[in-house]
């Protein structure tokens, strides 16, 4: 009697956790179907109906969150696309649309019935599409880049001044940096704390030295510690009624460019028995995995090729000549950026530079991230870029973003992004989705990167849309 009732106990609890199973496997269901409050409202059910660890209840309520964020990222409708690319195309007209959506130049979800573009998506139509991109040059025009204008210069310069030599830093270019935050008002409701944190110069970087804090908004500050991968200065300030919220901090520091002869180096085979070597050549989830399509794209793209530089030349090339730049949805939305590049044959700086480490790890290069801010006058952006360990070298940098310079200056200018850097950089992370310190308690509003900052409450994460970032440099004589 006692084992007919254990077995029928047993019974109970599995048929359970298969309902359960079906139950999330139709959430997912839903999700990829599009019908995101329905979804949401599924969540909430399961949620309430369940007897659920914390860490599930934290992680349904982010699935949650990320719908949202979905949802914010893909704002844009028919008519707001057109209205741009009729400056560029006059007659343009639904099947046009869906001819670049089928190729993936113009991208588009259906949210709860409703077609719905990444708010970027009408512009970088003209930055993915070949034939859009030479219509964009007849309307407007050539516009040089701001950039440009100064790396015309500039890597001629840097490369000079260190070919031949046995240094492989340049000179350093000093700045004065003020970065703020701003809290819209009543996001919050008053009296509650926020807890703000600001990006803040590693201060362990060879390339960037004598970090000198200026002022910070609050007294009361943390700077994070030196071995955490994402730089820190962390406040904390009370929400006041119908008022915007501050948080900005200010400070000087100097900034080298860097750059290997790699074409005149020998490579010396790697010590695979080294920590070094296991570390930075494995897996990590969920960006850097060497799934199915990674694999078939090393094989297409590096074949046979054994020599370590010769194998990231051929990978910066070709991620340079199929995967042009364009603005990007947020990270915290995309299970698997290389993924996500390979299949929309687009990327940004962050996501074309963690396609450059997959490949290269998987191909047993040591390879890792590393990112901040773009520094150039009237260029200041948000950046990453990768490093490439050769042995009996060290770390390079890499900019798989800015990509090869094809300019008639010879292929030491040429290849400066994958042997170097310039000197306009502010470096804040050495590696992604990492902890912050102190510890958040909601998720953060970028899961992989941390270069804008972060904000939360009691109540939660307080996400981008609600809150603004400012950078102003001041260039300091040498």
């Amino acid at each position: 009697m006692k084992s007919r009732f254990i077995f029928s106990f047993l019974l109970f609890v599995l048929s359970s956790i298969q309902a359960q199973n079906v139950t999330l496997k139709a959430i997912d269901a839903e999700i990829d179907a599009g019908n995101f409050s329905k979804a949401k409202k599924s969540i909430d059910l399961y949620i309430a109906q369940n007897n659920l660890s914390a860490k599930e209840v934290y992680d349904l309520n982010f699935k949650k969150d990320v719908l949202e964020r979905i949802s914010i990222d893909f704002s844009k409708s028919s008519d707001d696309v057109i209205g741009y690319i009729k400056k560029y195309y006059p007659n343009v007209n639904d099947k046009m649309l869906s001819t670049w959506e089928a190729e993936k130049s113009l991208e588009m979800k259906v949210i709860d019935g409703q077609k719905k573009y990444m708010s970027r998506a009408a512009p970088n139509l003209f930055r993915i599409n070949k034939d859009a991109i030479k219509r964009k040059l007849e309307i407007d025009g050539f516009q040089e880049d701001n950039v440009e204008k100064v790396l015309i210069t500039h890597l001629p310069a840097v490369v000079s001044s260190l070919k031949n030599s046995d240094k492989t830093q340049s000179e350093p270019v000093k700045m004065k940096v003020k970065y703020t935050v701003t809290l819209k008002p009543n996001v919050v409701p008053a009296g509650e704390m926020v807890r703000c944190w600001l990006p803040y110069p590693r201060e362990n970087s060879r390339r960037q030295k004598d970090v000198k804090l200026i002022s910070v908004s609050d007294i009361n500050f943390i700077i994070s510690p030196q071995d955490y991968a994402h730089r820190t200065l962390y406040m904390q300030k009370v929400a006041e009624k119908d008022k915007p919220m501050v948080f900005s901090l200010e400070f000087s520091y100097s900034s080298v460019a860097e750059w290997f002869d790699l074409a005149n180096r020998q490579i010396v085979p790697y010590n695979k028995s080294s920590e070094l070597y296991r570390e930075y050549t494995a897996e990590r989830s969920s960006h850097v995995i060497f799934t199915d399509n990674i694999k078939e794209l090393s094989k297409k793209i590096v074949g046979d090729e054994t020599n370590p530089y010769q194998i990231t030349k051929k990978i910066f090339n070709y991620i340079n000549d199929n995967y042009p730049w364009a603005g990007a949805r947020e990270y915290s939305t995309l299970e698997n950026i290389p993924q996500y590049v390979i299949e929309n044959k687009h990327g940004d700086c962050g996501q074309v530079s963690l396609l450059f480490i997959t490949l290269a790890r998987y191909n047993g290069i040591p390879a890792k991230w590393q990112s901040g801010f773009m520094m150039h006058p009237n260029g200041l952006n948000l950046h990453d870029w990768a490093e490439v360990y050769y042995e009996g070298i060290g770390w390079v940098p890499v900019d798989q973003s800015f990509g090869r310079r094809d300019l008639d200056l010879g292929d030491d200018v040429r290849y400066f992004f994958l042997n170097g850097i310039d000197a306009y950089r502010w470096i804040v992370n050495d590696e992604y989705s990492q902890l912050l310190f102190p510890a958040k308690v909601y998720p953060r509003s970028e899961t992989v990167d941390f270069q804008r900052g972060e904000l939360e409450w009691s109540g939660g994460n307080i996400y981008f849309n609600n809150w603004n970032w400012d950078i102003d440099v001041e260039y300091l004589d040498n």
